[in-house]
């Protein structure tokens, strides 16, 4: 067995005596254990997922629908990029949620903003649709829909071949559709892009690279 347990571990004693947990000699990737979890996934605002190695091509067309919860205001939520300007971003900005496009002509943005500044970041779940359609950007929170007009009619694709950073992104990637580099902090879960018929459900336990990010529960209430 080469990977960790997901799991937690308490009141461990190695020849009658009590092992110290407060203060260990080296600690790596281990969180606090929790009274209570949900399913999903813990982003613990230091970090962030990368899925995808070979690098995701959005090109003409992408849905992307998540669930998260947070009681942070600022947060990346997803971001796929290219070595240009080509690009999609997702972030929460001041309680609100931006979808970003560029299709290689200008980024265009969809916004969704609550009535209260602190109503997506209340520690609930809310359910998120993002979607890129040529052209065409729309955003759906909660069932709420914004759409926004595109002045770059002719320019219909993203032509990315990165990976998809979740949550945030290394300081040495460039995203073009992201202004936040505050990292996530809360729980997401579901997160699925649908091109076409192809329809991925992405698990965080097999992401290439995963730091500060605990794939198999998110918090109730910490212990």
């Amino acid at each position: 067995v080469t990977h960790s347990i997901p799991a937690c571990i308490g009141s461990m004693t190695i020849n009658s005596k009590q092992v110290d947990k407060e203060s260990p000699v080296s600690i790596f990737a281990v969180n606090k254990c929790y009274e209570t979890v949900q399913d999903g996934t813990f982003f613990d605002g230091s970090g962030f997922a990368a899925l995808v190695r070979e690098g995701y091509k959005v090109r003409s067309d992408v849905n992307i629908t998540l669930e998260f919860r947070t009681t942070a205001v600022h947060g990346v939520l997803l971001g796929v990029s290219s070595a240009k300007v080509d690009a999609i971003g997702l972030e929460i900005v001041h309680g609100k949620v931006l979808f970003h496009v560029n299709n290689g002509a200008g980024r265009i943005t969809a916004t969704y903003e609550p009535q209260g500044t602190n109503s997506l970041c209340d520690g609930k779940w809310h359910k998120l649709q993002a979607n890129k359609s040529k052209h065409r950007i729309s955003l759906i929170v909660d069932g709420n829909l914004v759409h926004t007009d595109n002045p770059y009619v002719q320019s219909t694709s993203a032509d990315t071949n990165n990976p998809i950073y979740v949550g945030g992104y290394p300081a040495d990637v460039k995203q073009n559709c992201l202004t936040s580099k505050s990292s996530f902090r809360g729980c997401l879960r579901n997160l699925v892009l649908t091109k076409g018929q192809h329809t991925e459900l992405f698990d965080f336990s097999r992401a290439f690279d995963l730091r500060g990010v605990f794939p198999h529960s998110c918090p109730g209430a910490e212990h």
